[in-house]
């Protein structure tokens, strides 16, 4: 949607700038489009070996994320979008019954343990080599960074997201008290087959796809503004957190695909609901009960977790990838 009237236009261009010239989060030693006129564009960095230190790094910080404040930011969330006419006040009461305040961590063992360590692994390392490749091709890091936030998403959706999610939301919206993970997986699989627990899986992919791709290009963009058209400048470590923050709250413009994916998920009960559960019947079922503004039910609290999120994948990772990489180079022999 392109904004209106000079102010739009300006900001227009300047977004137009950064993707064709950000660096990346440490300082880009190549720029893949040259410098200014006449200046012959350098060429794209070679492709290095895969990093698979990546698939630990991604592992250990996710699991980080969601045992501190990453799951009861996903429950209260879920919540909000599943019983739609509570808000943020009703839907934590609401939590709070069903087990104090451990009930902020409901389904975080073993299903957010298990898809944060295999979800985070496959982000980074996606994520990781998707965008080196796309930066080999000549693509911007905005563009690049991006792109391979989108390729990690949609990996992520498909590989382990969607049983996962789909079995937290039917501990958060079913029947369930009392009940262990093994009994409410037979309990899904009886009542809806195999498929019940990939439920809602390319919305998943849908909303993981934007929201990665979102989160990685906006954290990038937001560092090319701090830098002010100077490439060369590098960031402070608050310019590189501010830029996390930012990213991860501009990503949640898609927050309407995570309230169908929790509808499509839900075992509440309510006779309203369409039997076909496909994503538009679910959309038109969530805006004849609610109007537009069902679609953003929970988005306060989504702001919360996709802050906390990127700051933790994108800014944290980004400074131990640093890490890792000093350490290489001060293992290697000196040739």
């Amino acid at each position: 949607m392109a904004a209106d009237g000079p102010a739009g236009g300006a900001l227009g261009r300047v977004g137009i700038i950064a993707l064709t010239r950000a660096p990346s989060s440490h300082g880009c030693r190549h720029n893949t489009r040259g410098g200014g006129s006449g200046t012959p564009p350098h060429p794209p960095p070679p492709l290095r070996k895969a990093r698979w230190s990546n698939v630990a790094l991604g592992a250990g910080l996710q699991l980080f994320e969601v045992s501190t404040l990453g799951q009861p930011f996903e429950v209260i969330k879920t919540q909000q979008a599943a019983y739609r006419t509570q808000g943020l006040g009703e839907a934590m009461r609401s939590i709070h019954s069903r087990g104090g305040l451990r009930g902020f961590w409901q389904g975080l063992i073993p299903w957010a343990w298990i898809e944060g360590s295999t979800k985070g692994a496959v982000l980074l390392f996606t994520q990781s080599e998707v965008s080196q490749r796309a930066t080999a091709l000549g693509a911007s890091p905005s563009w690049a960074s991006g792109l391979g936030g989108m390729a990690g998403g949609i990996a992520q959706a498909y590989t382990t997201i969607g049983p996962c999610t789909s079995m937290k939301t039917a501990l958060v919206t079913g029947d369930y008290a009392g009940k262990g993970t093994v009994e409410v997986v037979r309990s899904v699989v009886a009542e809806r087959g195999l498929a019940g627990m990939y439920a809602g899986v390319h919305a998943v992919a849908l909303r993981q796809a934007t929201n990665w791709g979102s989160r990685f290009g906006f954290s990038r963009l937001s560092e090319f503004v701090f830098r002010r058209g100077d490439a060369s400048r590098p960031l402070s470590t608050a310019e590189r957190l501010a830029s996390s923050i930012m990213g991860g709250a501009l990503s949640t413009w898609n927050h309407p695909f995570e309230v169908l994916r929790v509808e499509l998920q839900s075992q509440s009960v309510d006779p309203r609901r369409p039997t076909d559960r496909s994503m538009g019947s679910m959309a038109r079922y969530i805006y004849a009960t609610n109007g537009a503004r069902g679609f953003y039910r929970g988005v306060l609290p989504r702001i919360g977790l996709s802050v906390y999120l990127t700051v933790v994948m994108v800014f944290l990772g980004d400074e131990l990838k640093e890490v890792i990489r000093l350490r290489r180079e001060a293992e290697e022999p000196v040739r």
